[in-house]
């Protein structure tokens, strides 16, 4: 039988300002305009999978050292086509353990933030210092949405999911002696990140964790959220994954809920505020927007449920689509990640 452990609590005020799906209230107040944005001349069929034709290894073009575990990074990315910024942080015992290789925790940002987000927002370099884990800090764009591109058929469209599933692998491994084993993390559509590489790449990461994550795609509502985060990069919503009508099956294939099957054997964890009501008074927006994601929340749980896959599932009153909140669920789902991880789960 399968166990999924729901937990419930009131959230705190949060200290920190929204940072991630700003503006996608007012956009959804249109009615969904933007949900069935397609490009003139779409096909109809599902959109064919696509590669880029350059090949090649992700090379390092600029380091820079931040202090004495973390290391920013620029790399020349063959998958995405373009040099991208990536956050390195290092275990404490890292120099004086020159022969020892170390497992990789990923951490993904959400829409419209960078690379800097999570050691900006929280104290996750201080949590971490001495846990014996390699964290990386990657950008996943403007949009924030780790995937890989349609755009329309294109040959050369950007796949961040192949830069931080292969590539970042294979760099870590030439020149931070990672080992292969490797836990994902992320907030908002980092959250979507995390629980899509779990789900589409079965048995790569040994743990997944998701804060406040669109996790089924194309529940009621979620098409027009996902095109508006696109929209409002000023790029066209159908480069991401086409039409959600006319592609229907290329969304599926990049939905969560849909792949949930995929997830048996990766340690889960899903949380998610309700929103309104919520103590969170100076952030009325961070709330409805924590509100909109309640329900497709609930339909990935359900989703993991018939399919038999164990998940600890979070679901709490109230809270914000903001840091502090993600900041605690971060340091909840720890045990989670650090089992997928081979790490004792202890919380300092």
């Amino acid at each position: 039988m399968r166990k999924m452990h729901r937990m419930y609590e009131t959230h705190r005020r949060p200290r920190k300002k929204l940072a991630a799906l700003a503006a996608v209230t007012a956009l959804l107040a249109t009615g969904g305009a933007l949900g069935t944005s397609t490009a003139l001349g779409a096909p109809t069929a599902p959109p064919p999978a696509t590669a880029r034709a350059d090949g090649g290894t992700l090379r390092i073009v600029g380091e820079k050292r931040i202090d004495a575990r973390t290391v920013d990074l620029t790399v020349d990315s063959p998958a995405v086509g373009g040099k991208l910024p990536v956050r390195v942080i290092l275990p404490a015992r890292f120099t004086e353990q020159p022969d020892r290789e170390w497992p990789v925790l990923h951490l993904l940002q959400g829409a419209h933030d960078d690379y800097t987000s999570w050691t900006r927002e929280t104290d996750v370099e201080e949590f971490l210092a001495d846990k014996d884990v390699i964290t990386v800090i990657p950008s996943s764009g403007p949009t924030g949405i780790p995937t890989d591109w349609w755009n329309h058929g294109s040959p050369d469209a950007p796949d961040y999911e192949a830069f931080q599933v292969e590539e970042l692998t294979d760099l870590l491994r030439r020149n931070y002696r990672a080992n292969g084993t490797r836990a994902v993390a992320g907030v908002s559509t980092g959250g979507y990140g995390a629980m899509a590489f779990a789900a589409r790449h079965p048995g790569t990461f040994g743990a997944a964790a998701s804060y406040s994550g669109i996790l089924d795609t194309t529940a009621l509502g979620m098409p027009t959220v996902v095109n508006a985060i696109v929209a409002r990069e000023a790029k066209l919503p159908s480069t991401l994954w086409g039409s959600p009508f006319l592609h229907r099956e290329n969304w599926k294939r990049h939905n969560p809920a849909a792949q949930a099957k995929n997830l048996a054997g990766t340690r889960l964890y899903v949380a998610q505020g309700s929103g309104i009501p919520s103590s969170d008074f100076g952030n009325l927006e961070g709330a409805v927007l924590e509100g909109t994601l309640w329900g497709q929340a609930h339909g990935f749980a359900r989703q993991l449920d018939r399919a038999g896959v164990p998940a600890t599932v979070h679901f709490y009153r109230g809270g914000s689509h903001a840091w502090p909140s993600w900041q605690r669920e971060f340091k909840a789902s720890w045990p989670t990640l650090a089992a997928g991880l081979g790490l004792p789960p202890e919380v300092s």
